[in-house]
């Protein structure tokens, strides 16, 4: 997999917000997850955040990542690692997504990248002149048996010809895309055979199933009732024990009324007590790191990873704007502001204090020494 990088300074915006209605919608999907895995929303924010703008930009990751309550690192990681997000302009009109994957590969799908290079661009996620139209080739797109065929934003155009894919490109280049049917470019439905179906012509016979109604039977003439059973009154008490001087079916009562009286007495299971909810330390607690007033020239704290700027304004609401500070804390100074920031043990698995000392003593220098790669 190639190496996937943000776009040059000079390409990207000073900031980036959500317009109205995308802020409707991201904070009614953030609700969808449970409390505490609202992070689970990352990826459709991002996705929403590039059709909003046409591709991820700094910015926007920042900004998904402010919302979210992550470091800006983790949002980065997802965003350079899926594709399918675009981390540089894009065409405003059209970014054409080509299959290069076998199934389309040998139907032609490298034709179809030729009249790319001869409409757009030679190389791919370049613009074209206008800055109307971009394409890169892809993996497999899902829809093999219709290859070759390309991606135009979320619609799929399947067999394609090198002709009619020139027709789609002048099309979407001429502000008139909406106007060309997705779908297959051929006469034919979905996957279905061209021309139409080609099996499972002939009439259809009815099968007789289970669910159709079913001629009545007529009922049998009751069975006739013996002559000395018809003739005992039917007020009759049933016949008794000779022993015990009560009905014969007195001992089964009397056992079931016994048993059902012993469950009614038997003490009910207690319920398993609820785990109790972890609260968020005290601020008095004496664990609490000192905090300071904030310093003319405070640090970085977005420098430590692990550390947002969502919890850097947490820190700097506690009185925490140095490396050195950081760099001090003790184990249960650690465990007050994981707890806190309900970590669960992460400022010591991303290692805060180690960050925080090598910042402190020479900046991002000894950082790159320490850790062999810059800060964030």
């Amino acid at each position: 997999m190639s190496v996937r990088r943000l776009a040059e300074d000079q390409f990207q915006p000073g900031n980036f917000a959500f317009n109205e209605e995308n802020t409707v919608w991201a904070e009614a999907t953030i609700r969808k997850y449970p409390a505490g895995r609202q992070q689970s929303a990352v990826i459709p924010l991002l996705m929403r955040a590039q059709e909003q703008d046409g591709w991820v930009t700094r910015a926007a990751i920042e900004h998904v990542a402010a919302k979210l309550g992550m470091a800006y690192i983790r949002v980065l990681e997802v965003a350079t690692f899926y594709t399918q997000f675009q981390l540089k302009p894009v065409g405003t009109r059209a970014h054409i997504q080509v299959c290069g994957t076998t199934p389309c590969m040998l139907r032609g799908s490298e034709d179809l990248m030729k009249v790319c290079q001869k409409k757009i661009h030679h190389d791919p996620f370049a613009l074209n002149a206008d800055g109307t139209l971009s394409w890169e080739e892809v993996e497999c797109q899902g829809a093999c048996v219709n290859a070759p065929m390309v991606i135009i934003f979320k619609d799929a155009y399947e067999d394609l010809t090198p002709e009619r894919l020139e027709e789609i490109i002048d099309a979407f280049e001429a502000g008139k895309g909406s106007e060309i049917k997705p779908g297959p470019q051929i006469d034919r439905h979905l996957s279905a055979p061209e021309g139409g179906a080609l099996t499972l012509l002939d009439d259809i016979k009815p099968v007789r199933t289970n669910l159709e109604p079913q001629p009545e039977v007529p009922a049998e003439p009751a069975a006739a009732v013996p002559p000395a059973e018809a003739a005992r009154p039917k007020d009759t008490a049933p016949e008794t024990d000779p022993k015990l001087k009560t009905p014969a079916t007195a001992p089964a009562a009397a056992a079931a009324n016994a048993k059902a009286t012993e469950m009614e007495g038997a003490p009910k299971a207690a319920k398993a007590p609820a785990a109790a909810k972890t609260e968020k330390p005290s601020l008095e607690d004496k664990n609490r790191p000192k905090g300071i007033d904030k310093p003319e020239t405070p640090d970085n704290l977005e420098l430590i990873s692990g550390v947002g700027p969502k919890i850097a304004g947490i820190l700097n609401e506690l009185g925490i704007h140095t490396y050195a500070q950081i760099a001090g804390w003790k184990k249960a100074e650690r465990e007050w502001v994981d707890g806190y920031l309900n970590f669960k043990g992460r400022i010591d698995r991303d290692d805060w204090v180690k960050q925080a000392k090598a910042l402190a003593k020479g900046g991002e220098a000894e950082y790159i020494k320490v850790f062999g790669k810059k800060p964030r």
